[in-house]
This record gives C-alpha cells, sequence and structure tokens, in this order.
C-alpha cells in the first residue's frame, strides 16, 4: 500500500513542480505596467493623485512577485504584532527605494533588480524550510532581510516607471500617491492570504504541506532568476 502511494505523490509534486516553471514567464510578465497604464502616466500632466493611487494599488495586487515573498515572509507568522513588524519593515524598504529612485534618477538594470527580488522569495522559501541553520550552520537575521530585500523590491518598481516619459509637473505629488496606492494594494492582497493562510493553517493537512508548499516558493524564485538572467544576457 505505501508502496503504491509514494509514487503517486513524487507524480504529484513533479506536476506542481512542472506547473509553476511554465507559470513563471507569465508570472514575471505581470509584474510590469500595461500598455494602457503606461500611456496614461505618460500623458499626466499636473497632480493627477487618485488615479496614481489606483495604479499603485493595481500593481502591487498583480505584483505576484511581491505576493510571493510576502507570502514566504507571514508563512509562519501566526501574531498580528508579528506580522505588522515584518510588513512594516518590507513597506519602509519598498517606499524609501521606490520613491528615491525614481525622484533621484538613479537607474539600475530592471533584469538585474528583478533577478534579485526572485531571489528573494528563494530566499524566504528556504529560510522557512531552516536550510540555513540545518545546512549551513548559520541564521540570517529575518527582520534585516526582510528590510534589504523591500529595498531590492522598491527599486524594481523604480526602474519599471523611470522607463515612462513621466512629466516633471506634480510629479513627487504623483509618485507619493502612487506609492500611497502601493502599500493600500499591499496590505489588500496580504489581507486576502491571510485570510486564505488562517483556513489552510487550521486544516490537518498543513503541517504535512508547509513543506510543499515552500518548496514550491522555491522552484518559482528560481524560475524568475533565470528568467530575468535570460532577458539580461539577450536584450
Amino acid at each position: 500500500m505505501h508502496d503504491r502511494v509514494a509514487p503517486s505523490k513524487n507524480r504529484l509534486w513533479q506536476a506542481l513542480v512542472v506547473v509553476t516553471l511554465v507559470c513563471v514567464p507569465a508570472l514575471a510578465a505581470a509584474h510590469g505596467v500595461s500598455g494602457g497604464d503606461q500611456l496614461f502616466l505618460e500623458q499626466s500632466v499636473g497632480a493627477q493623485y487618485i488615479p496614481f493611487a489606483y495604479l499603485g494599488a493595481k500593481h502591487m495586487v498583480t505584483g505576484y512577485d511581491h505576493i510571493l515573498f510576502l507570502i514566504g515572509v507571514i508563512f509562519f507568522l501566526y501574531r498580528v504584532k508579528d506580522v505588522a513588524i515584518y510588513v512594516t519593515l518590507f513597506s519602509l524598504g519598498h517606499s524609501t527605494t521606490l520613491l528615491f529612485g525614481v525622484l533621484s534618477g538613479i537607474h539600475i538594470n530592471p533584469y538585474l533588480i528583478d533577478a534579485v527580488i526572485g531571489f528573494s522569495v528563494v530566499y524566504k522559501g528556504l529560510d522557512n524550510l531552516g536550510v540555513f541553520k540545518s545546512k549551513l550552520g548559520f541564521q540570517p537575521n529575518t527582520k534585516a532581510a526582510v528590510l534589504v530585500f523591500g529595498l531590492f523590491h522598491g527599486f524594481g518598481l523604480a526602474t519599471k516607471l523611470q522607463d515612462f516619459a513621466l512629466s516633471d509637473e506634480g510629479l513627487v505629488g504623483n509618485i507619493v500617491s502612487f506609492n500611497v496606492g502601493v502599500e493600500i494594494g499591499q496590505l489588500l492582497a496580504l489581507g486576502m492570504v491571510l485570510i486564505a493562510m488562517g483556513f489552510w493553517r487550521r486544516t490537518p493537512s498543513f503541517a504535512r504541506q508547509a513543506n510543499a508548499a515552500n518548496l514550491l516558493l522555491i522552484v518559482a524564485g528560481l524560475g524568475l532568476v533565470v528568467f530575468q538572467l535570460n532577458g539580461y544576457f539577450n536584450a
């Protein structure tokens, strides 16, 4: 009986890995800004606070690399206080480099930034599995890591906005509004994830499925890294 179940589990795991890798290019593409939104951003002149806030929220809700990282961050956080601390650290890093990157004009290759963002997903999956402590003998400071990776996530979006011909008139207010929208979108996405995680954690299968879920995070993150590095070397 046991011998029959094991191959079935292996086939299921292999199928999940294949599906994840197939979906990675679509997820990576979803991190960008659509043509219609780009046109609006480039044609906007003066204060457009509400539309920019809306686009910021829309980007975060569809920014699957950000959401994957946040899922990894909160995966084993059960107290609201802990969730608030880690999400605040991520938001602080994300907001800082988003605003600084766009307003300062400092440009970093978007493929390399997005590769680091993909690696952040890999890191969180490995961290949740206890790989650093059990295999490498050390445990990175989780709060510092979330803050640092938040900085890269913010630069990732900044590089997208820098590719657009944004008007200087009202730029500061519009980018601040965009950032506020990003944080609102993050809270909405995170709220849905926390609700789903709450139900999942109550099931008897959670402990058994947790490792597989974090392995899938690692696979998805590696897929994003490879996808972005391929874009960098072939651009």
